[in-house]
């Protein structure tokens, strides 16, 4: 084997325990050769933005996710100071949670904790805990994550008796996310049923003099923590966002951050044959001709990193989903992430990531330690966790012998530094496969698109009801549309009555959802 060659693919980190396995991946040595060129400017990129450039020049913003498990990195005294700060106003608050110091309404120690948040300020709290929650945990976590009224239901209803034992945390830096507004709304109405001060349980994490902000002021909630505009939302976990969740339910959340921390410093190797992250740039590079040709399925054996696929979901696609690259030209870059975990997954997709459309290449995510204590033979010789590794490899084996390219990354055991180390490899590496392909990893104008397009369809959603409101007679679709008096398109009409009608707003007079040209309709509320 040529030396050279087997390192260029193989990498181990002696104090992470991490060891990365490129082999099977074709990179050739033209791959090899090019990619260590442009690194030179690729770490030159990474190093400014460390030192506090400005990295995501639409917003005017820094990006410093790095300064938040290496205070001394920080361009200021000050953004320094408030890190350190408020890393102490964890640990103080989440002890004081924890022995009783702080209590709910009614003098009643906490039990369980309701996270409030979407995107980055839901996925990684959820991943981390998901991960680590300890079997007890001093406080047991749940998350309002979407807007949908029966999944908020589900989440409340299983709160309903402890409600009175149960503290809030809502999450949001500008304090007008529609999603995370809508699922405080409702919790404080469930506690306004059971006659609990919501205020005297409610924590918030939000951006300085935010709507959230003001409101908790105003309202006298429990704490204020800061979420500062140079933490994106999908590098967020190592901040208070995900660190705050993390102690409350007992995990170790230092150790997350010295795990980061630790994997920072392997990922600032100017070497790249020694640096993980260049080695997974280069490997996403290749496999996907730099232009998301493939799509990447993270297939982790292991429980608990069940929510890692989801998690990496929104760090990459978010930071290189693209239409233009930095010099302005159309590039339509990203690359699609899905995955669950195996070898659950050996029985459902991989019969076609084996057999099918070579379109994708995986990571497989490998645990060496199986669990605390020993385990038994299943089959007399063998335990669980040798099936487990035997799937792995099995898997691995057959997607080689047909060509389909795979990753694979080990790790010791899954443990609050080994999480940590995970999430700024990932994160590293984004940043460095952006430099690699000129894109913005910092921005989501597609993000703001789609939220100015819903803030345009609840508009149009209130103009129908006002104006069914106000009709004397009942009317189809063709009157309803002029009596709205703006242009709007009849299908959307039609999505919009079949929706009120559903919930209990509209009822149809005469007519047939399979013929909407028959259809007449009225508000109930005008009856």
């Amino acid at each position: 084997m040529d030396w050279r060659s087997y390192q260029n693919r193989h990498f181990h980190d002696q104090d992470t325990g991490f060891f990365l396995d490129l082999a099977g991946l074709d990179i050739s040595a033209a791959d090899s050769a090019d990619f260590e060129k442009r690194f030179k400017d690729i770490h030159a990129a990474m190093t400014a933005l460390e030192a506090g450039e400005i990295a995501n020049p639409d917003e005017g913003r820094m990006v410093g996710h790095y300064w938040l498990r290496a205070t001394d990195l920080a361009p200021s005294d000050e953004i320094r100071a408030e890190i350190e700060s408020t890393l102490e106003d964890i640990v103080s608050f989440s002890a004081d949670i924890h022995a009783g110091v702080l209590r709910a309404a009614d003098n009643q120690t906490f039990t369980d904790l309701l996270v409030i948040g979407i995107g980055g300020s839901a996925l990684g709290p959820q991943f981390v805990s998901d991960a680590l929650a300890p079997h007890d945990p001093a406080l047991k976590a749940h998350f309002l994550d979407n807007t949908d009224p029966a999944g908020i239901d589900r989440v409340l209803d299983r709160l309903d008796h402890r409600f009175h034992r149960t503290l809030v945390v809502v999450i949001s830096k500008s304090g007008g996310t529609p999603e995370t507004r809508n699922g405080m709304v409702e919790t404080m109405e469930r506690f306004k049923g059971h006659d609990i001060d919501f205020a005297r349980q409610a924590v918030a994490i939000t951006g300085d003099n935010s709507k959230l902000y003001e409101r908790a002021r105003a309202e006298n909630w429990l704490k204020i923590f800061p979420m500062w505009d140079w933490v994106g939302g999908r590098t967020s976990e190592t901040s208070v966002v995900g660190m705050l969740p993390a102690a409350l339910q007992g995990i170790d959340f230092r150790a997350i951050l010295a795990g980061a921390c630790s994997m920072d410093a392997v990922t600032r190797q100017r070497e790249p044959w020694h640096n993980p992250a260049a080695l997974l740039c280069l490997a996403w590079y290749v496999a996907t001709e730099g232009r998301g040709s493939r799509d990447m399925v993270i297939l982790p054996y292991k429980d608990s990193l069940l929510l890692f696929s989801r998690y990496l979901q929104q760090l990459i696609m978010e930071s290189l989903g693209k239409e233009f690259d930095l010099d302005g030209k159309r590039v339509e870059q990203g690359i699609s992430v899905y995955g669950n975990k195996g070898s659950t997954d050996q029985h459902a997709y991989v019969q076609q990531l084996r057999d099918g459309i070579n379109n994708f290449f995986v990571t497989f995510i490998e645990v060496l330690k199986d669990r605390e204590g020993s385990s038994i033979p299943v089959d007399g010789v063998n335990t669980s966790g040798d099936y487990l590794f035997g799937f792995l490899q099995g898997t691995r084996e057959a997607l080689a012998e047909r060509g389909r390219a795979s990753i694979t990354l080990s790790i010791p055991e899954v443990t609050p530094f080994a999480i940590g180390a995970l999430i700024a490899l990932y994160e590293r590496t984004v940043g460095f496969y952006a430099a690699l392909v000129n894109i913005n990893a910092y921005h989501q104008p597609g993000v703001e698109a789609g939220k100015q397009a819903a803030v345009e369809t609840l508009a149009i959603l209130n103009r129908v009801r006002a104006v069914l409101k106000g009709a004397e007679a009942p009317v189809n679709l063709v009157d309803l549309k002029q009596l709205m008096g703006i242009e709007v398109e009849t299908e959307l009409i039609y999505r919009i009555i079949r929706r009120l009608h559903a919930n209990g707003q509209v009822v149809l007079a005469s007519g047939s959802w399979s013929e909407p040209d028959t259809l007449k309709f009225k508000s109930t509320t005008n009856t």
